[in-house]
């Protein structure tokens, strides 16, 4: 009971700050940032009105991944995309977020960087000439940093087929004659960079940190600020005070990475609680996304696009309540402007741009120049409230598109994002994978002690779940060869090398659960936790409940086959059956290893493929132990039940 109490309170207190830290992170608690904010009172500018000046638009792609294996379809559209649409578009600059090339072998298992890939990609920018059209600003993501021993090695193709060719992060100003505009790259791609698929997390020591802090006061003197990277900000792990700290004065932080996860979340955008926004745009590799966004008498708009869809639509005054940043930009300006503005691109000439809002045709806007049409209003008769524009573009091919947002010109009014979207972006996903990971870890350990140390195991009651469950475990803690063997793979899972091979090509390294050392650098565990968790939950945790289901066979005085003619199938099969299928998934994770790491590391890999040649031995066991050896649990069993 003692026992008992003790876990009770553990998981209160545990739930307690769970929550608090949920209700912190996510909405209720106030906004806070550890660093000033830099941004200077900007100058003064005209209000949104007529004037087509005072606006420049840029474009963002991410995720390309060109492949000499897979979708040649990627490398047709890009062309087609540095062509067609930057001819049309004409962006002051174009943002090509990471993961520019696909980086797998063909069997889509392991990992290598294939020149042939990059030379496409910068064919691709030679053919079209397009930057000599815009300013093309690329940065690396985890593909193109795979399997990369250093910086100075050959195979860090991005260093000789990229547009910018320069590794780390950079500052680039982007000057108009209404002020000047600072994009600053975020490269958090370890180095050395890893195989596959120990490098899905960026990392930033302290001195990457510190040159990130000089770009962001360099960036203080310019109008806005945006920051550009692969990884999201909940992907990368950063020491104290964060990287959110450090881009606090950034207006919003363009990113890729996480590829609308499948599918499953299309819109993956968020607020720091310092103001910034986060954008994550989708990937251009299947979905072939891409966005525009645009500045507008410093007000910040921007829109998420599939490549081919025309026309293309950015309402740039009124800007979407949603993404609204009181803290970046001069909203007051919203109230004082005089024209609806639109930015409007298409194949064809565009013929007619429609307003409406809240329903209510407001007119046609009129053409000013290039892409800018604008339509006068009165903002003073939407003053309280929030209300819907909806903007309707149509061109000479009879194309037609419509888009709308939701808008406000009272700073009160606020809109939430999406929470599911706000946990993905703005969660420390490594920091509660390793949570998660000590917590199993000292569950188990916690279990396997606690009935080791406990004397005679008294059972009341009907033989139900409880009272088996808990006999099993008693019986396993009292075995020595069960015991020591559960208790030595927990903590080896921890602390013990899962393999040693070559981490990088050339390099060798060890991989623990709290990082990988390779050629003299430790890289700090991330998505390591999140595979422990798994080694955990479906191999170690269920190896060890068989061992005790089997025990308790056993101890009903059944061995292998005996236990099976008991007529009881719809209870004994599916346990096989499970520990079958799950003994093949440990299979298959040696054969990824072998795949990924090599055959180095799939020899030297105690956690992997040692402990699956050990299982079957260890079940052969349990199933051929002499009776003796379980005597005095039988009959305390039989004990109980003839009670």
């Amino acid at each position: 009971m003692a026992a008992v109490l003790v876990f009770r309170v553990v998981a209160g207190l545990a739930a307690a700050a769970l929550a608090a830290v949920l209700l912190e992170h996510y909405g209720l608690a106030g906004q806070t940032s550890s660093l000033p904010q830099l941004r200077v009172p900007r100058r003064r500018h005209a209000t949104p009105g007529p004037g087509a000046g005072n606006v420049f638009w840029g474009l963002q792609i991410s995720d390309i991944h060109l492949s000499r294996f897979h979708d040649p379809g990627r490398a047709v559209d890009l062309e087609k995309f540095c062509s067609e649409t930057i001819d049309i578009v004409q962006p002051a600059l174009v943002l090509a977020t990471g993961d520019l090339t696909d980086a797998k072998t063909k069997d889509l298992l392991g990992s290598r960087q294939h020149e042939i890939e990059w030379q496409t990609y910068y064919g691709i920018l030679k053919k079209t000439k397009v930057m000599e059209k815009t300013k093309w600003l690329d940065v690396k993501g985890n593909h193109d940093t795979f399997n990369i021993p250093s910086l100075e090695s050959v195979e860090n193709y991005y260093r000789k087929y990229s547009a910018v060719r320069r590794d780390g992060s950079f500052h680039y100003v982007h000057s108009t004659p209404f002020g000047n505009y600072s994009f600053i790259s975020l490269d958090a791609t370890p180095c050395p960079g890893p195989k596959r698929n120990y490098n899905f997390f960026g990392i930033l020591d302290e001195k990457q940190m510190e040159e990130l802090l000089l770009l962001a006061k360099e960036s203080s003197q310019s109008n806005h600020s945006i920051w550009f990277g692969h990884y999201t900000t909940s992907t990368i792990l950063s020491p104290s005070p964060g990287i959110r700290s450090i881009m606090s004065s950034a207006t919003a932080y363009l990113c890729g990475h996480l590829h609308t996860l499948g599918g499953l979340m299309p819109v993956l955008h968020t607020r720091h609680f310092q103001g910034t926004l986060e954008l994550e745009v989708g990937d251009w590799k299947s979905n072939r996304r891409y966005r525009i966004f645009a500045f507008d008498d410093d007000l910040f708009s921007f829109a998420d696009l599939i490549f081919g869809e025309w026309p293309v639509i950015l309402i740039t005054n009124p800007k979407s309540l949603l993404y609204s940043c009181p803290k970046h930009e001069p909203l007051e300006r919203l109230l004082h402007s005089t024209h609806i503005r639109v930015l409007a691109f298409s194949l064809s000439s565009i013929t007619l741009v429609t307003v409406k809002i809240d329903g209510v045709h407001l007119g046609q806007a009129i053409h000013l120049s290039g892409p800018v049409f604008t339509l006068k209003w009165n903002p003073r008769n939407y003053s309280n409230g929030t209300h819907n524009i909806e903007v309707i573009v149509q061109d000479s091919a009879g194309r037609s598109k419509s888009v709308h947002h939701v808008f406000s010109l009272q700073e009160d009014n606020q809109l939430r994002f999406d929470p599911l979207a706000s946990f993905i972006l703005l969660t420390d996903h490594c920091m509660v994978a390793r949570i998660l990971f000590v917590m199993i870890v000292l569950i188990q350990l916690f279990i396997l002690i606690i009935f080791r140390h406990r004397g005679y195991l008294e059972l009341k009651g009907p033989p139900g779940f409880t009272n088996l469950t808990s006999f099993s475990l008693h019986v396993l803690s009292k075995i020595n060869i069960f015991y020591y063997f559960v208790l030595l793979l927990t903590v080896y899972t921890v602390l013990g090398p899962w393999f040693i091979g070559e981490i990088a090509k050339g390099k060798m390294g060890c991989c623990f659960s709290f990082g990988i050392f390779v050629d003299g650098r430790f890289l700090q565990g991330s998505i390591t936790f999140m595979v422990g968790i798994l080694q955990l939950v479906f191999f170690n945790i269920p190896l060890m409940a068989y061992l005790c289901w089997s025990l308790l066979q056993r101890c009903f005085g059944h061995n292998f086959r005996s236990h099976l003619r008991q007529g009881k199938y719809l209870k004994i099969i599916p346990v096989h059956l499970l520990m079958s299928l799950l003994y093949i998934w440990q299979i298959y994770s040696c054969y990824f290893l072998l795949m990924t790491y090599g055959t180095v590391a799939f020899f030297l890999s105690p956690l992997r493929t040692w402990l699956t040649l050990l299982t079957p031995v260890l079940i052969y066991y349990v199933w051929t132990l002499n009776s003796k050896e379980l005597g005095t649990f039988t009959l305390q069993l039989k004990s109980h039940l003839s009670s």
